[in-house]
């Protein structure tokens, strides 16, 4: 049974003991040995290689590259073997801390891996690197990984499931993480007080705003949730060496909830799993079929039977107009709604049309599909025919759509909305999707084959036939890895492939 854990501020005059803090109580679910079912372990397998497929299709972009060169510009520490970097000889390691910010930002820089929404958005996978990183460092085995893993995944999604970081501004990787030293915990089955103060110390140092994805959108969206990933390992570092954080970090007077969210009148309601009871969040998450916002998924897939169904749509001229009726979180944080003009911004960068709805829809809609790099490119998003169709839509909040996407049951959970378009001739054309085809509830579900369709895709570029066995071979067999083989989960690139990329030098 999952268990609900009241949490509002606490004045400092009032008593708060540890054990009841929201810290705490995710250290404790850290901490227990459970078993991790067997359709959890298939689920974490796939997102290993999900993973695996996003980082390599962008291991030559300009971002990898420079987090990349600064991993590899750090020595390996003292302590441990040290952590492989995507595209990088196994031979060649760095410390895991740095490992875990290279691999972060290769996972998200496409915006293509796992994705669970609720109260917050998240990327769950972000967990993978920093967690995978430091079982390479210590020298832990498959079974452990898998298990700190569940816990990884378990905590985001649950903090995502109650507490809304937006509504405020504040940037979702503030649930990544505590999550991701969570995870660490049980990978390095550390005591529940040394998680608490790591848990804490990790919070502490991930809030920021949202200003990351907002307006003109930089580099820096790939580099925050890495950037948590590593606040993690080191928070966990200085937990371990007996150093204490901030606390009480989510209920105090000064705390992130009294400050950053909803103030000192707040109460949340978090549900974690009681004592025994296996971690089976993942399970609620889905992958991604198009690169791009999770929210974009079921409108790529609504364009591309549009395109079929009515190819005449293709043609500006031939539309009036184009409204996508969806929920309160697609239409102000990725559609019109936003007020922000780069939305509709031709030179815009890549991050800034990923999260552009009517742009996305509109090469959709006149393609019939999606391309992670194609369909971004500066030609495609300059084509005078696109540019007229992409001016003519819009979005609206429907509350219905929005009551569905915050609705808590799976049957009914919704990320699509209704489509309706008025032609130039004064007919229309009215559609709609709840869910993308590749969610577990879609037209097509992603199953094993699916995940390692996608990693072939787009790895074949710049992987060796071989290499891309060996990696699915090796994931497959996850929960039976030693630790030499755990420290072998990495992803080398072709002979070339990185010396072609940009290799910018810095401070280090």
């Amino acid at each position: 049974m999952t268990v609900s854990h009241h949490v509002r501020v606490y004045r400092s005059e009032e008593d708060l003991p540890r054990e009841e803090q929201l810290a705490y109580k995710i250290a404790e679910v850290a901490a227990d040995p459970v078993e991790v079912a067997p359709e959890v372990v298939d689920m974490i397998i796939n997102r290993v290689i999900d993973n695996a497929s996003v980082a390599a299709a962008s291991l030559t972009r300009a971002p990898v590259s420079a987090a990349r060169s600064q991993a590899l510009d750090h020595p390996v520490s003292r302590g441990g073997a040290g952590s492989t970097v995507f595209g990088v000889p196994n031979e060649e390691t760095t410390s895991p801390e740095w490992a875990a910010w290279a691999n972060g930002v290769a996972v998200r820089e496409l915006d293509y891996h796992d994705t669970f929404l609720a109260a917050e958005y998240s990327h769950p996978g972000d967990n993978i690197p920093p967690i995978l990183a430091v079982a390479q460092h210590v020298g832990r085995d498959g079974a452990a990984l898998v298990r700190a893993l569940a816990t990884g995944y378990e905590i985001q999604i649950d903090l995502v499931r109650s507490i809304s970081l937006h509504k405020h501004k504040i940037d979702h990787v503030a649930h990544l993480g505590p999550s991701a030293a969570a995870g660490i915990g049980t990978l390095l089955d550390l005591p529940v007080d040394v998680i608490y103060q790591a848990v804490g110390q990790a919070l502490h140092t991930t809030t920021a705003t949202r200003q990351s994805r907002k307006g003109e959108i930089s580099t820096w969206k790939a580099h925050a949730p890495a950037f948590a990933g590593k606040m993690a390992v080191e928070a966990v570092d200085r937990a371990i060496r007996g150093e204490t954080s901030p606390s009480p970090i989510y209920e105090g007077e000064d705390g992130v909830i009294a400050w950053l969210l909803d103030g000192k009148d707040a109460s949340y309601d978090v549900p974690l799993p009681a004592t025994g009871e296996g971690k089976r969040a993942i399970l609620d998450s889905y992958t991604k079929e198009h690169s791009a916002e999770y929210q974009a998924q079921a409108w790529i897939d609504l364009a591309r039977k549009l395109h079929g169904e009515h190819p005449e749509l293709t043609d500006p001229a031939n539309v009036e107009s184009i409204v996508l009726h969806t929920s309160h979180h697609t239409h102000y944080v990725i559609g019109s709604g936003a007020n922000d003009p780069q939305k509709y911004d031709p030179t815009a960068s890549r991050e800034t049309l990923d999260h552009s709805i009517p742009y996305i829809f509109a090469v959709a809609l006149q393609d019939g599909g999606w391309h992670h790099v194609d369909s971004y490119t500066p030609e495609r998003a300059g084509r005078e025919d696109t540019i007229a169709l992409w001016q003519k839509i819009t979005t609206a909040e429907d509350p219905e759509w929005t009551r569905r996407y915050h609705s808590e049951d799976p049957d009914e959970k919704a990320f699509g909305g209704r489509v309706e378009i008025t032609l130039t001739d004064g007919s229309t054309i009215v559609d709609e999707i709840a869910v993308a085809d590749a969610h577990p509830l879609g037209a097509r579900p992603f199953a094993r084959e699916d995940y390692i369709r996608k990693f072939r895709l787009l790895a074949e570029p710049v992987l060796e036939a071989a290499e891309i066995d060996r990696f699915v071979a090796l994931a497959e067999r996850l929960p039976e890895l030693t630790a030499d083989e755990v420290r072998e989960l990495n992803i080398v690139a072709k002979a070339g492939v990185l010396d072609a990329a940009p290799r910018p030098k810095g401070l280090f």
